[in-house]
Parts: C-alpha cells; sequence; structure tokens
C-alpha cells in the first residue's frame, strides 16, 4: 500500500536542476497540481521532457512562463510564443524530436534500450552530429533512449497501491515517462479503495509509482 503525500512534500523531492518528464499533449492529461507547485517552490534550472510547451499560462507553459526551465525536449514549441522568444534570445535550450521519435526514445528508456533507429529525419538538419546506419539497404538514425530523474504522471485514477487508470486521450505520453524515470510522482483526479480499478483497466501499475499525491486541489 502506498501513503498519499501531500502535494508540497512530493515537490520538494524534486531539486534544482532535475530532469523531468511531465506528460500531456497541448495541457491534456498533463498534471497541473504537480505543475503548479513546482511554479510555488520555484524549482529552477530543470531539464523538461514534454511533448511541447502547451500555450502561455497553461499546461508546461507555466514553467516556461515562470522562467524554470533551462533546456527543453520537445516534438514542437509553435503554439508557445514565450518558449519561441527564449530561444532566439538564447536564455532556453530547444532540442526539437519528432513526436514518434520522441515517443520511442522515452520506451526505450523505460525499456532498458540504448537507443531506437528511425528513417526519420535522415538528410535533414535533426540527423546532424548523429551516428547512422543502413539496414537492408536503408539508412537509420541512432536515436538514443531518453530517461528522467523524475516523470510527473496526469491519471484519472489510483488505488492506494498506485495502479493508474487513464481517461481517452489524456493517456497520451504519460505511461511512456511512467517507465522512463528514477522517481514517478502521480497525481490523479481520484484516489480509490484497491480492487476499485478493473485489472483490465490499469495502464500503469503501480509497481512504476513511487510518490502518489494526495486529492487536494489548487485554484
Amino acid at each position: 500500500m502506498k501513503k498519499a503525500i501531500p502535494l508540497d512534500e512530493a515537490v520538494a523531492m524534486i531539486p534544482d536542476g532535475a530532469t523531468v518528464m511531465v506528460g500531456g499533449f497541448m495541457g491534456v492529461g498533463c498534471p497541473p497540481r504537480l505543475i503548479q507547485e513546482l511554479v510555488r517552490q520555484r524549482r529552477g534550472g530543470l531539464t523538461l521532457i514534454s511533448n511541447d510547451t502547451a500555450r502561455p499560462g497553461v499546461g508546461v507553459g507555466r514553467l516556461i512562463d515562470a522562467g524554470l526551465v533551462a533546456k527543453i525536449v520537445a516534438s514542437h514549441i509553435g503554439t508557445n510564443a514565450v518558449t519561441q522568444r527564449l530561444m532566439l534570445d538564447g536564455s532556453l535550450e530547444v532540442e526539437l524530436v519528432p513526436q514518434g521519435t520522441l515517443a520511442e526514445r522515452i520506451r526505450a528508456g523505460g525499456f532498458g534500450l540504448g537507443g531506437i533507429l528511425t528513417p526519420t529525419g535522415v538528410g535533414t538538419l535533426v540527423a546532424e552530429g548523429k551516428r547512422t546506419l543502413e539496414v537492408d539497404g536503408r539508412t537509420y538514425l541512432l536515436e538514443t533512449a531518453l530517461k528522467a530523474d523524475f516523470a510527473l504522471i496526469s491519471a484519472k485514477r489510483a488505488d492506494y497501491y498506485g495502479n493508474l487508470e487513464y481517461t481517452l486521450t489524456a493517456r497520451n505520453f504519460n505511461p511512456l515517462m511512467a517507465m522512463a524515470a528514477t522517481t514517478t510522482i502521480a497525481e490523479a483526479e481520484s484516489i480509490v479503495p484497491v480492487g476499485m480499478i478493473a485489472p483490465d483497466c490499469v495502464v500503469t501499475p503501480g509497481v512504476l509509482v513511487q510518490v502518489l499525491v494526495g486529492k487536494e486541489r489548487v485554484a
């Protein structure tokens, strides 16, 4: 059994300079309470791995607004003018990764693989400085695995074993990131007794969740 801990205690575990994966796609499926508490505690110098930087004031966009991110690894930043401005003025390092490649690099990190082979990006700027291999006459990029110190995960429901259930597209990157971090911190819309989540509905098993935050809400 896992005891749900207060939100502030969970975020206090994350030091300045940590590498943090945050689930979500344009704010859908992101953990809003964890993000807001990161901003409140001013955890800075973060390397952020996420699909995108959403929009100013939305999802992980709040971390960008607060100046807490030193580097972002994401598939796109086109919807956040703040991220673009910070990248152009050199105050934020941005590594753009094709979306499918990003997902597979995270999966590789969670599965204990060194990386993946992909044809995506061959012959483009994406390939600069990367190793290539030829397999059956086709050229592939070797993309290294992505891992993090912490994964911040959002779920529809959790039980007190830490088993997680997601809803529709809010599932997105959350299950992959839960496998690819040293410490997974999960927030859920509700926490229910063990047995209330049917086994077939468990997507992230509790063995992958180290910290479960309490249900208190923030404005």
